[in-house]
């Protein structure tokens, strides 16, 4: 058993994580942080969670964090970088669910999210958790970057076709929607409910926090830099994530056969057989992935489907399967869960 600790523990991801560690067989769950619901039960503000978790949130000043031998950070952008490095001094791991440690150009960072890094030396040392990609260098990480959700189904979706070098990489495409949840837990006027619901709208054209991320990923992947197109879009449905991917075809290959091969081995990413189109109910609540190839009219175009949920395999599931690789569990350990339908 491990002690493992959540700093932030009232938002979307913060309460996905709780869900998901109640139900790991190796895990005990020491510390839950809040400042604004300090000494309240975790069960009065999660119903769901009753009869799973006792505890009261801690304020983060008072919760015993350093007796962890890993916090998850599932706060907003800008605090994992101001605490990380007094918890690793103490030899405590820590997987950040935002956004602090996942560009390795500080100064893009900075420009994307607009304040100055605190911890700039941890950059260098974070592993970016994606697994499917950097499985080895999670397992012997202090830091793991936990990736965002749009670059999770985008880089999933290019990675066999970029590894082969069979597409052009210099325009590629990604035309991703997202549900309300990956807004996070908070009173904006976009996401309310009269606002969201009965509606659909593409924002961040000009440029989204996520795109550095994805081409600095793509870019890895490469050996190179990447020329990439994407455009999110909120969608009227709470969960879920629907990338659909376009790449110019330049080299021929078994398509299918190149993702069902990559992917074999992976138990989170499931390649469907041709012509299938994935919907986001068929991975609500679950760890997984799901991928679908087509070369409409058999044309030099790929068009490659992608989804996930965004609280799961784009943020909380993905955490905890980064956890299990830190600590030499079994990958799927707490992890097997089905989607829930409709």
């Amino acid at each position: 058993m491990i002690k493992v600790g959540i700093v932030g523990g009232t938002g979307y991801t913060g309460v996905e994580l709780l869900r998901l560690l109640a139900q790991h067989p190796e895990v005990e769950l020491t510390a839950i942080t809040s400042r604004a619901e300090a000494g309240n039960a975790v069960a009065d503000m999660f119903p769901s969670l009753r009869g799973r978790i006792d505890l009261k949130f801690s304020d983060p000043a008072n919760a015993p964090l350093t007796e962890c031998q890993v916090v998850f950070f599932a706060t907003p952008n800008g605090v994992a970088m101001q605490q990380a490095r007094s918890l690793l001094d103490a030899g405590v791991r820590v997987i950040d669910l935002a956004a602090d440690f996942r560009i390795k150009d500080v100064a893009v960072w900075e420009k994307w999210y607009g304040m100055t890094h605190a911890a700039p030396d941890l950059i260098a040392e974070a592993v970016y958790g994606l697994p499917e990609l950097n499985r080895d260098q999670i397992r012997q990480a202090r830091l793991v970057a936990n990736p965002g959700c749009y670059p999770t189904a985008v880089q999933l979706g290019f990675l066999p076709l970029i590894e082969a070098g069979c597409v052009d990489i210099e325009h590629l495409i990604a035309d991703a929607k997202s549900g309300v949840s990956g807004a996070g837990r908070k009173a904006e006027t976009h996401i309310l409910f009269a606002e969201a619901s009965d509606n659909f709208k593409a924002y961040g054209v000009a440029g989204h926090r996520h795109l550095p991320e994805i081409r600095q990923g793509l870019a890895g992947i490469a050996g190179r830099q990447v020329g990439l197109t994407f455009v999110p879009h909120l969608t009227p449905i709470i969960r879920g994530i629907h990338a659909t991917l376009y790449a110019r075809i330049t080299r021929e290959e078994d398509f299918q056969a190149l993702y069902e091969k990559r992917y074999a081995a992976e138990a989170f990413v499931d390649v469907l057989p041709p012509k299938s189109h994935p919907d986001t109910r068929s991975v609500r609540a679950a760890n997984v992935c799901r991928i679908a190839v087509h070369r409409p009219q058999g044309g030099d175009t790929l068009v490659v489907l992608s989804v996930i949920d965004n609280l799961v395999k784009g943020a909380a599931g993905q955490a905890v399967q980064n956890m299990n690789l830190m600590f030499g569990f079994d990958e799927c350990l707490g992890l097997t869960q089905v989607p829930v339908l409709p």
